[in-house]
């Protein structure tokens, strides 16, 4: 099978498990390897973010850095979380969504004027926002290396993509950005 077919039938498949507000508190505790890997999959805001930043990272001038800022700086906003309630976290979150995708949709020339700093900086607080939220949900119940792991494949999936469906996903995830910020209002 084509590489590009790989990755949208992945793409797909995991948008069609994500569950809405799902990735934040309230859910059963569980420690296992497995819960960290289901983890990033269980709410439609991560795996929008992590799909946009996959789908981003193929831009050629800074992607390649892309992907490793986000699961460090989402690792660190978890370990920092401390079940401390962050004022407008869920707007944020979204708002990082819209903004995200609208990147990721952006044609490659758009995006080779984006620079270096203003990338890696822009995917990094969006990637601390959304370690806060998932530190203070996981807080030590599922596996952080299971976490890492399946965002950093949910990203890897998206930078598969073809240039058409990288615009098109990108739309969908700004207009889904839209939508959670609507909804967290």
């Amino acid at each position: 099978m084509h590489t590009r077919t790989i990755g949208r039938t992945l793409i797909w498949a995991l948008l069609a498990t994500a569950l809405p507000a799902a990735a934040h508190p309230g859910h059963a505790p569980d420690s296992s390897f497995v819960a960290g890997l289901l983890h990033p999959v269980s709410g439609i805001d991560h795996l929008l973010a992590l799909l946009a930043v996959g789908l981003w990272s193929r831009q050629r001038r800074h992607g390649v850095v892309l992907g490793p800022t986000f699961l460090i700086l989402m690792a660190l906003g978890a370990a920092s979380a401390n079940g401390v309630a962050w004022p407008a976290l869920e707007l944020s979150i979204a708002a990082s969504v819209l903004l995200l995708g609208a990147l990721a949709a952006c044609a490659p020339a758009l995006q080779r004027r984006v620079p270096p700093s203003i990338a890696v900086s822009t995917v990094g607080v969006c990637a601390f926002l959304h370690g806060l939220a998932h530190g203070n949900e996981l807080n030590g119940s599922a596996s952080g290396a299971g976490f890492v792991l399946a965002s950093a494949l949910v990203m890897l999936a998206a930078a598969t993509t073809g240039e058409r469906l990288r615009r098109m996903l990108g739309a969908m995830i700004g207009a889904a950005g839209l939508w959670l910020m609507a909804l967290a209002a």
